[in-house]
């Protein structure tokens, strides 16, 4: 009787140890996910920043350059290439597209005319990141014959010399352009002085005036006149 009792409580043991060691059955949906240290989002902080470091990296690739064209051919190439911006969708890497002018009043035969006159004729800036596609598209644009620099390598300009050039541009005081020069003979045509002729001996373009050596009287009197007043002889 003891014998058996003690039969069973050794089997009951070895139920209860077996069960013990047998795996233990889940629901995987109940299992949490594991979580990978390695890979952390990032904040808007972090988001942001990284989105001006790009900015301020393509903005540093900018450059100007020069291109040469046929002279007179300026704003027909910069409307080519514009064009070409356009169509083949180059705007995030040519930027502008710029002819260096500079506002003139000629004065001739008493008359006044405002012009635009290119400050380096047969040259046009452009403003571009400089790859071998965006350098395709430039330097295939009808009219343009090269760029500037040394063989085959395009030269960027310098910061001071960009901003040289745009500074001309914006210059307030339009340039004055004469068709008269020094000791040369003129035709007085308004004003008290009217019909006289005389010899240019000064001219002043900041304040658009012309002295001009008459003969008055005898003598050699110097008058001082608006440029609209005197014309070439």
């Amino acid at each position: 009787m003891v014998n058996e009792e003690l039969n069973e409580l050794e089997e009951n043991q070895l139920q209860e140890e077996s069960a013990e060691s047998l795996p233990i059955e889940t629901d995987s949906t109940d299992m949490p996910e594991p979580k990978d240290d390695s890979v952390k989002p990032l904040s808007a902080e972090e988001i942001i920043a990284a989105a001006q470091k790009k900015s301020s990296e393509e903005e540093d690739d900018r450059a100007w350059f020069v291109i040469h064209c046929y002279s007179g051919y300026e704003n027909k190439v910069r409307h080519n290439l514009e064009q070409r911006i356009e169509t083949m969708g180059m705007k995030d890497m040519i930027f502008d597209v710029i002819i260096p002018t500079q506002e003139e009043i000629e004065v001739k035969d008493g008359k006044r005319r405002s012009i635009e006159r290119h400050v380096f004729p047969g040259y046009v800036l452009v403003n571009l990141i400089l790859t071998e596609e965006s350098w395709y598209v430039v330097r295939n644009t009808p009219g343009v014959t090269g760029f500037v620099g040394m063989g085959n390598d395009p030269t960027p300009l310098r910061t001071e010399e960009v901003t040289q050039i745009l500074k001309r541009m914006e210059a307030e005081a339009p340039h004055i352009k004469v068709s008269f020069k020094i000791d040369e003979r003129v035709h007085i045509i308004n004003g008290p002085f009217n019909d006289f002729r005389g010899t240019v001996s000064e001219i002043d373009v900041e304040h658009a005036k012309v002295t001009v050596m008459v003969n008055f009287f005898g003598r050699e009197t110097p008058v001082e006149l608006d440029f609209l007043q005197v014309e070439r002889s």
